[in-house]
C-alpha cells in the first residue's frame, strides 16, 4: 500500500447538515464512488492538471474523494459553486496547505478544485444518474458485424445503416419509415469501418478503406448503386464524411503519422489531400450544420475527445474537450449550432457530450454494452438515432425525439 507523509492524512467529512429534504432526497440518488467512478473516466484531464504541476495520481485521486464526500455531506447545495468553494476553505483552513508543500500553484488548485465542485453539484442537482431519460431501450437489428457501423439519412424519417460483414463486404440495412429491411450485400472488401452522408434527397455515398490502404467509393445516384471508385491516399483508419451544401463532399481519414487529412468533392472533381495536422488514435467523425460549417472529432493521444472545425475561412486549431475514450467517437447535428458527440466509455457504455450553441455541457451515460465505436444520426430538430454493434456482434440502435 502507498504511505503517505504525515501531511497528506486527511479526516473524513463531518455529519450532514440538515439544509432541507428536497436536496437531501437528490443526493440519495448518488453516492461518493459513483461520482468517483465518473471523474476518473469522464474527467482524466483534471487529474492530468494536478500531475503535471507535481501532485502524485493517488494524492489527486484522494484529494477528490475528499471533495465530492464533502459536498454530499457537509455543502449546502442551494448555493453557488463559488460560494460552496468558500465555504469550504473556511471550514477545512488546512486543505490548501497540501496544495502548498507539493508547491502546486495556487491558480492550478482553485481552478481544478472549482472545477470539480461544479462537478459534484451539477451531479446532485439533477439527481444523476439519470442521462438515460427520453432515449428509447436498445433494440437488436440482426446481423453479424466485423466492425463498427456508419449511418446516413437523406429524408425525415429514413436511415441508412452500412457495416462490414463476416466476408469483409459491405452490407446495408434501412428503415423507410415503417420497417426495417433485411441485410443486402454491397461487395468490396474493407479493411475498415466504413462512412456514409447524404447531401440530397435520395443520395448516398459512402466510403471504405480497401486492401492497398486507399481510399474507395461507392454511391446511391437515387436508382442504382454505382460500382466502387478509387480515390487514393494511405489510410490508417477508416473515412468519416460530411457535406456543406448539395453535390459537396468533405472525407477525413487519419493518414501517415496520424495525422488528419481531407478530401474534398467540389461539385465537378475531386480535389487533392489536405493535411490538418493533429495526432489521432482513432478513426475521425465529422458533420457539418451549415453551408459552409464543418466539425471533426476524433480520439487523441490521452484517449480524449478532440475537436478542430472549419468556420467558412479557416480551420481552427485543436481543442482538448477531455472524457476517457475506448473508441472512436461519432457526431450528429440536430440543428444549426447543435452538436451530439457520442463515444463508447467507462464499462462499454454509451456516453455523450452536448453543444447546446454557447457552451459544452457535461459527459452523460446513455448505458448500453457496446464492443465498436458508435455511429450517430438526426434526421429532424429534435431526433437522434444511435447505432453500435452489440455483444453478439449485432447492430443495436437506441435513438431520443420523434
Amino acid at each position: 500500500m502507498y504511505s503517505y507523509p504525515y501531511y497528506y492524512w486527511i479526516p473524513a467529512p463531518m455529519p450532514l447538515y440538515h439544509y432541507g429534504h428536497s436536496y437531501l432526497d437528490m443526493r440519495q440518488q448518488v453516492n461518493a464512488q459513483e461520482i468517483m467512478q465518473r471523474l476518473r473516466s469522464e474527467h482524466d484531464d483534471l487529474y492530468s492538471q494536478l500531475q503535471q504541476a507535481g501532485m502524485n495520481r493517488q494524492i489527486a485521486d484522494y484529494v477528490f474523494f475528499f471533495i465530492v464526500n464533502y459536498t454530499l455531506n457537509q455543502a449546502n447545495t442551494n448555493q453557488s459553486t463559488t460560494q460552496v468553494y468558500q465555504q469550504f476553505h473556511r471550514q477545512v483552513p488546512w486543505f490548501s496547505v497540501l496544495f502548498t508543500q507539493l508547491n502546486i500553484p495556487r491558480n492550478v488548485m482553485d481552478r481544478v478544485l472549482t472545477r470539480v465542485f461544479e462537478i459534484v453539484l451539477e451531479i446532485i442537482r439533477t439527481g444523476e444518474p439519470s442521462p438515460e431519460q427520453g432515449w428509447s431501450g436498445w433494440e437488436s437489428l440482426g446481423g453479424t458485424l466485423t466492425s463498427a457501423p456508419a449511418v446516413s439519412s437523406w429524408q425525415s424519417n429514413r436511415l441508412d445503416v452500412f457495416a462490414r460483414g463476416t466476408d469483409n463486404a459491405l452490407y446495408h440495412i434501412w428503415w423507410d419509415g415503417r420497417r426495417w429491411s433485411s441485410w443486402e450485400s454491397l461487395g468490396g472488401v474493407l479493411t475498415s469501418p466504413p462512412g456514409a452522408v447524404s447531401w440530397g434527397p435520395n443520395r448516398i455515398d459512402v466510403f471504405v478503406r480497401g486492401t492497398d490502404n486507399a481510399l474507395y467509393h461507392k454511391w446511391w445516384d437515387g436508382s442504382r448503386w454505382n460500382d466502387w471508385e478509387s480515390l487514393g491516399g494511405t489510410l490508417t483508419s477508416g473515412p468519416a464524411a460530411s457535406s456543406r451544401r448539395t453535390n459537396q463532399l468533405d472525407v477525413f481519414v487519419r493518414g501517415t503519422g496520424n495525422r488528419l487529412y481531407k478530401k474534398t468533392w467540389n461539385g465537378s472533381r475531386w480535389e487533392e489531400w489536405e493535411d490538418l495536422g493533429g495526432t489521432l488514435s482513432s478513426e475521425p467523425s465529422a458533420v457539418s450544420w451549415g453551408p459552409n460549417r464543418i466539425d471533426v472529432f476524433a480520439r487523441g493521444q490521452n484517449n480524449n475527445l478532440i475537436h478542430k472545425w472549419w468556420n467558412g475561412s479557416t480551420w481552427s486549431n485543436w481543442e482538448n474537450l477531455g472524457g476517457n475514450l475506448t473508441s472512436a467517437p461519432t457526431v450528429s447535428s440536430r440543428r444549426p449550432n447543435r452538436l451530439e458527440v457520442f463515444a463508447r466509455g467507462a464499462g462499454n457504455r454509451l456516453y455523450r457530450r452536448e453543444w447546446n450553441g454557447s457552451r459544452w455541457g457535461e459527459w452523460q451515460s446513455i448505458g448500453g454494452n457496446l464492443t465498436s465505436a458508435p455511429a450517430a444520426v438526426s434526421w429532424g430538430p429534435n431526433r437522434t438515432d444511435v447505432f453500435a454493434r452489440g455483444q453478439n456482434q449485432d447492430l443495436i440502435h437506441i435513438w431520443r425525439g420523434q
